[in-house]
């Protein structure tokens, strides 16, 4: 008799570890290369998953060539999935004198790559947007298609009914530890100890664990610089409608985008007060009444009027090292396959890590989309792969 397909354990069920397993079990791959796929998620309701908690956008304005590439690919496979219910009105990047140098480069690179984007002055961007407060302003960029919003939660449970079709088996359960042993000076997981007691051996382990993947790198002795921050979203409503509103990026870096028949809106909290683990069921409500509506109101004129309905607070795994994912193998372990510290850019980048990862694990290669730029050498070596825009 042969030797048994390979086993693939992945620690975390939601958006990027559940794209994992769907791609993982395709049936075109498992026909060339098969092998079984267990998922542990610890809460299948999802309540506190940044996944379903996330205002769940996907945009091609970035600043590297990479997340350039993973966006592009993952708009591709959102237009082909009806249950996300995509939203292609674009993002708008608001820019001040002393940021419109960015912008100008950020849309060289963008327009190199093919991203339909477009570079506004401010008599165009009032023209186009005459609810828009602009005298401040010295550029912005639009994008025209390809960029927008979707059902977040609809793409993660996408996800996870196509892994569990094509034969995936979800665990609900918590992993607690892993063990190991040391072979040629490198460390190898044998396998994962779960809070039901159960103990699953594996080949190959993904830490998909999220917000909490660095107490899951920890267990094997390595150092993950991917923490958990709160981020408060605001639900509001204002009587004037504002025509065709785009997700909007002021120059203060609070966001706002459509909702329903309101709007969503945040902001990324200084420095010095965006401390870890700080919990999701205390929303930064202050935060609205102090910045973010006088921030509106002082760009939307018809903000002025805005009320506030609910709020809600999800955790971003921050990569503090960079702002960008962290991605592959680490050179110390040999089977511990890392996807974490996408700072808020996990659902949109999930198609493209999920079909990249597959192909790692399968062929130990990647074959389509080359995601080099976003494995550890970079943090060994310290040097971060800069994103100039970072929401």
């Amino acid at each position: 008799m042969g030797a048994s397909p390979p086993h693939i354990v992945i620690i975390g069920g939601g958006a990027i570890g559940s794209a994992v397993a769907a791609q993982l079990t395709q049936p075109a791959r498992q026909a060339e290369r098969p092998c079984s796929v267990t998922v542990v998620e610890r809460d299948p309701t999802y309540a506190l998953a940044s996944s379903a908690l996330s205002a769940s956008s996907i945009r091609q304005q970035f600043s590297t060539d990479i997340n350039i590439a993973l966006s592009r690919y993952g708009v591709e496979v959102l237009r082909a999935l009806p249950q996300v219910d995509l939203h292609e009105a674009g993002y708008l990047y608001l820019a001040t004198e002393a940021g419109a140098p960015v912008l100008r480069a950020n849309h060289a690179l963008q327009r190199a790559h093919g991203v339909d984007v477009a570079l506004l002055a401010p008599g165009a961007l009032r023209q186009r947007f005459d609810w828009l407060r602009t005298d401040d302003l010295a550029l912005a960029s639009l994008g025209l298609s390809g960029e927008g919003w979707f059902d977040g939660y609809g793409l993660l449970q996408a996800w996870r009914a196509q892994a569990r079709a094509q034969g995936a088996r979800y665990v609900h359960a918590e992993v607690i530890g892993l063990d190991s042993r040391i072979e040629a000076n490198r460390l190898t997981i044998l396998r994962s100890q779960l809070s039901n007691g159960e103990r699953l051996a594996a080949n190959v382990f993904v830490n998909a664990a999220g917000p909490w993947a660095r107490r899951v790198a920890q267990w094997a002795g390595i150092d993950l610089p991917v923490v958990a921050r709160r981020r408060t979203v605001f639900s509001v409503t204002c009587p004037a409608p504002l025509l065709d509103c785009p997700l909007l990026i002021d120059p203060s870096g609070i966001w706002l985008r459509p909702e329903g028949r309101g709007f969503i809106t945040g902001f990324a909290p200084p420095a010095g007060a965006d401390a870890d683990d700080l919990p999701l069921d205390q929303p930064d409500l202050a935060a609205f009444e102090e910045l973010v509506w006088p921030t509106l109101a002082e760009r939307i004129p018809a903000f002025e009027a805005l009320r506030l309905q609910r709020a809600w607070a999800g955790y971003y795994e921050m990569n503090t090292f960079d702002h960008n994912g962290i991605v592959g193998l680490h050179p110390a372990c040999t089977n511990l396959v890392f996807a974490n510290g996408f700072s808020g850019h996990g659902l949109q980048q999930s198609p493209a890590v999920g079909r990249a990862l597959a192909e790692l694990i399968t062929t130990g290669a990647y074959q389509t989309l080359d995601l080099t730029p976003l494995g550890w050498e970079r943090v060994l070596e310290g040097r971060p792969l800069l994103e100039r825009n970072v929401i």
